[in-house]
């Protein structure tokens, strides 16, 4: 799963790396702890750069709060999901980031953060999709999950679906249909982790030092 990320490139960066056409209310970047609900940069069809809300709302929410919040939808089953089987034939997205967050728990029960993050390449890049919401048309994206390859599964047993270069294309709809293998573990030697400080347990945290190493006694 992926509940909270790094973002750091800079938007014309993004735009140059996506051969995309950036937005002009993209959010504020670097964003250290990106958390749910908040405006994230993300890659639409058409190979624009646009911002959306990371929570994806049904088109039955009367309101965001009105069920669960969504922020991952599980390959497994999200061809038949209610709320996804649409976005994901008609409404898929690339969302980048530079690393994200898991926790696991240690012997006291403190949660322990890790940070993942690309190796050799300067950004992972998720499987998303998306929608628009309500009358005023909000557009809502939730990045893709799928069971955890190696790298994670030690960690955690859901992994965000990281997309390489080649398959951008594909899973934005570019270049035909067939982007339901993309929906899968990243390969060995794509992601890397390490542990940081305590201090990114909290959504208020911010700044660099979140995804320091950290430097234990």
């Amino acid at each position: 799963m992926c509940g909270r990320y790094a973002l750091t490139l800079p938007h014309d960066a993004m735009a140059q790396a996506f051969a995309a056409k950036p937005a002009n209310d993209l959010p504020d970047i670097p964003n250290y702890n990106v958390c749910p609900t908040v405006q994230v940069p993300v890659v639409v069809a058409g190979r624009r750069l646009v911002s959306m809300r990371w929570g994806f709302l049904p088109h039955w929410y009367d309101t965001p709060t009105d069920g669960p919040l969504i922020i991952n939808a599980r390959a497994e089953t999200i061809a038949e999901k209610p709320a996804f089987r649409a976005a994901v034939r008609e409404r898929r997205c690339l969302v980048p980031a530079t690393g994200f967050y898991e926790w696991t728990k240690g012997s006291d029960g403190a949660r322990l953060p890790w940070y993942f993050h690309p190796v050799e390449v300067e950004m992972l890049v998720f499987a998303g999709i998306w929608q628009d919401w309500g009358a005023d048309r909000v557009p809502t994206c939730a990045i893709v999950s799928c069971a955890a390859g190696p790298t994670m599964a030690e960690i955690h047993h859901r992994e965000p679906v990281t997309l390489d270069p080649a398959d951008w294309g594909l899973w934005l709809g570019e270049e035909g249909t067939g982007a339901a293998p993309l929906m899968r573990a990243a390969p060995e030697g794509r992601i890397a982790r390490y542990r940081v400080a305590p201090t990114v347990n909290s959504n208020r945290a911010t700044g660099p030092e979140l995804i320091d190493p950290l430097i234990e006694d």
